[in-house]
């Protein structure tokens, strides 16, 4: 805005300066130049001569002439065909007269005039034919003598200097004047601006409360009326989102707390009944529906306790209890427990130690070599080695690959949501559908990184854990954490 005031001053300025310029210009030299053209056209006019003129007498003349020019002495020379030259000082010839105004004087006897500029120096150059008289009266009949008037416009150029120099100092304070208004009308738009860019700050850290105070009238102030109506809509809508995940939340919670009471005991109850389903010598179809009721019992106790802990990161109760341990050692311990020594390779060198929680990466090895073994194929395998994060720091990166059919692209951007997929005409699975979400909110405790990817050739699929090696912030959100 001030750049544009600044050019609309410097504009106007510019052209008003070059208009008065122009104009104060043409009147200082009109006025010399009609001055010494009319007087010079008079003295020739009132001369009479005797044909062809004595170089002694013209020389006198011309003289004469000269100290009759107005508005300052002249320069006169005469030039008769081509032998006589002659004028009033000491050179018979101008530099000054072209052969432009030469022709131009043959082709008008009432004379002409042109402007030149010599060395830097302006002239104004006055050809004047002279005529037959006969008496008093011109005949109109040409002499062959042409008389040359040089006028030196010096103080005319003088003056038209000091008009340019007027010009530019009157210029320069209208752009320093013009540069106020432009401060104040810019600071009264940004002004608003800048409000108008912390309160969306704001807004975008979280504090929906953000308004903006409304003054005038104009369109800035519908702006901040038009954003402060968006954001309390804004605030109403996300109050109500964040009220419906809260009760939610609590809903899952109470459930799955209320559940998890009658489900030990019927685990208890099902134990017993698989026992007599294999001793009791119940028949097949009896012995079938006891072998389902516990297998559906098991699956609804797991999905349950994930509920549970899914609730726990969502109210940001889960925290990490960390150890320094043998990496390792630990992968072994979770595979051994399983059962899946047999069925998984693994690379585990010795010596790689960091401050984790056991708990929680038993959880996540375990979830994520689960879901190997489930959805993938043979061969299953763990690696584990040492990275390095982009800002230097040390990392313990472990990955689980299978060799299965990968994970189709348009999947791989929801494998770690809850509940999700990847194959959408499966309505059971083996599992709660919340294992690959635990497990990403378990390494975000840590303040680490899972990625999910496909191995080179789209033969299998990759989950690349990344944990920092002297263990992540005790105790952080996930939400805080993503």
């Amino acid at each position: 805005m001030v750049f544009a005031f600044l050019l609309v001053a410097a504009v106007t300025a510019g052209s008003t300066a070059t208009l008065t310029y122009r104009e104060a210009r043409n009147s200082v030299l009109q006025a010399s130049q009609d001055l010494a053209v009319s007087s010079f056209r008079e003295v020739v006019s009132e001369s009479a001569y005797d044909l062809p003129p004595g170089p002694d007498d013209l020389k006198g003349r011309l003289e004469a002439f000269a100290r009759r020019g107005k508005p300052r002495h002249w320069h006169v020379f005469a030039e008769y065909g081509t032998t006589v030259r002659e004028s009033s000082g000491t050179s018979p010839v101008s530099t000054v007269v072209t052969d432009e105004l030469r022709r131009q004087a043959a082709d008008r006897p009432t004379g002409s005039f042109q402007r030149v500029v010599k060395n830097g120096v302006p002239y104004l150059v006055i050809a004047m034919p002279l005529v037959l008289r006969m008496g008093l009266v011109d005949t109109g009949l040409d002499t062959g003598m042409v008389l040359y008037a040089v006028v030196p416009l010096e103080e005319e150029g003088a003056q038209v200097d000091a008009l340019v120099t007027a010009a530019r100092n009157g210029a320069v304070p209208g752009l320093a004047i013009a540069l106020i208004p432009a401060l104040l009308a810019a600071r009264s738009v940004l002004r608003p601006v800048r409000e108008l860019r912390r309160a969306a700050l704001s807004m975008g850290s979280g504090r929906l409360d953000t308004r903006i105070a409304v003054r005038g009238g104009d369109e800035l102030s519908d702006l901040a009326r038009t954003f402060n109506d968006t954001a309390a809509e804004l605030e109403r809508s996300v109050t109500g989102l964040r009220e419906a995940e809260a009760r939610a939340r609590r809903f899952a919670s109470d459930v799955s707390h209320e559940l998890r009471t009658p489900l030990a005991g019927m685990l208890a109850v099902t134990e017993l009944l698989d026992e007599d389903a294999a001793t009791a010598g119940l028949d097949p179809d009896t012995a079938r529906a006891v072998r389902l009721i516990s297998t559906e019992t098991e699956k609804l106790a797991v999905l349950v306790e994930d509920l549970m802990e899914i609730s726990r990161f969502d109210a940001r109760a889960a925290e990490l209890n960390t150890d320094e341990v043998d990496v390792a050692e630990t992968i072994r311990r979770t595979l051994a427990i399983r059962h899946w020594t047999g069925r998984v390779g693994t690379e585990l060198p010795d010596g790689i130690r960091a401050r984790l929680d056991p708990r929680r990466f038993d959880v996540v090895m375990a979830n994520l070599v689960g879901n190997a073994l489930r959805h993938g194929g043979d061969p299953v395998t763990v690696t584990l080695r040492r990275g390095t994060a982009d800002d230097g720091s040390p990392l313990l990166v472990a990955e689980v690959t299978d060799g299965g059919p990968g994970i189709r692209p348009e999947v791989l951007p929801y494998v770690f949501d809850r509940f999700f997929k990847g194959d959408q005409a499966r309505t059971r699975s083996a599992g709660s559908g919340l294992g690959l979400a635990i497990t990403s909110e378990n390494v975000a405790l840590h303040g680490g990184t899972i990625r999910a990817a496909n191995a080179p050739g789209g033969r299998g699929a990759v989950f690349t854990v990344a944990l920092p090696l002297d263990g992540g912030p005790r105790g952080r959100a996930p939400e805080e954490e993503t």
